[in-house]
């Protein structure tokens, strides 16, 4: 959660949060399978984790599979899991030798026992490096993850580990999937639609947004540059005055 220093000025986290939008359409455009669009998007993921230390980015946040992506037909749903497993055996290995330390986000219980065990185990196996921070939102909605937080703060409040007189915003952000990360500094959103989807909602309450007209297959090194450059020339005053 972002707190403010005493001298009023917020340090610096260059924590970017992606809506990796628009491989579906990515893929109908060129007449393939939507899978296709998906699997450019999961190589895409590798060359945005790859670009991070070229930007000074301490920390990724990238939305894989919402909790309302359940909907779509039942082939596609499949062959995303089967592309989760895959990219967690393929890149798992690149990722510790790289110094990136792994960690996902949202409800997993509804995702299959093996799956689960991938994650854990590339969770365990990264949890010493420090030289990236990526976390993976998975199964992950921003209502659900308040909801699971604010159930587990009153099973405590329940049980007299917390004093609801002592409930705080920083309490709030400790029962929260993203507990001990910096809130995002910049999320971006790919595929030119202008909404959130349910990302990150407690967390973003001060980030910047962009909005690119980019599918996610599309975007390129380049236009990633171009955003941090953009955030670079922002003014961020977290509700001071400019001084």
């Amino acid at each position: 959660m972002q707190t403010l220093p005493e001298d009023g000025k917020p340090a610096l986290q260059k924590h970017v949060a992606i809506i990796m939008d628009g491989n579906g359409r990515w893929a109908e455009s060129r007449g393939l399978p939507r899978l296709e669009g998906h699997r450019r998007g999961a190589d895409r993921v590798r060359e945005a984790v790859e670009a991070c230390p070229k930007f000074d980015i301490t920390h990724l946040t990238l939305f894989a599979f919402s909790t309302e992506n359940w909907k779509r037909p039942h082939a596609e749903v499949s062959g995303l899991m089967r592309l989760f497993r895959r990219f967690i055996k393929k890149e798992g290995a690149r990722l510790v030798s790289e110094g990136v330390k792994v960690r996902f986000i949202g409800g997993r219980e509804r995702l299959d026992a093996d799956l689960q065990a991938l994650m854990g185990g590339l969770e365990t196996t990264t949890v010493e490096n420090e030289k990236l921070h990526l976390t993976i939102a998975i199964n992950y909605g921003g209502r659900d993850e308040i909801l699971r937080a604010t159930r587990r703060m009153a099973a405590d409040v329940e049980s007299g580990r917390v004093s609801p007189a002592n409930i705080t915003a920083e309490t709030m952000a400790e029962y929260l999937d993203t507990a001990g990360l910096p809130d995002p500094d910049l999320i971006i959103r790919t595929s030119g639609e202008h909404r959130v989807s349910g990302f990150l909602p407690w967390q973003s309450a001060y980030s910047e947004f962009a909005f690119v007209d980019a599918l996610w297959p599309d975007f390129t090194e380049e236009l990633f540059g171009q955003q941090m450059r953009v955030l670079g020339q922002r003014q961020r005053r977290f509700g001071a005055i400019a001084g």
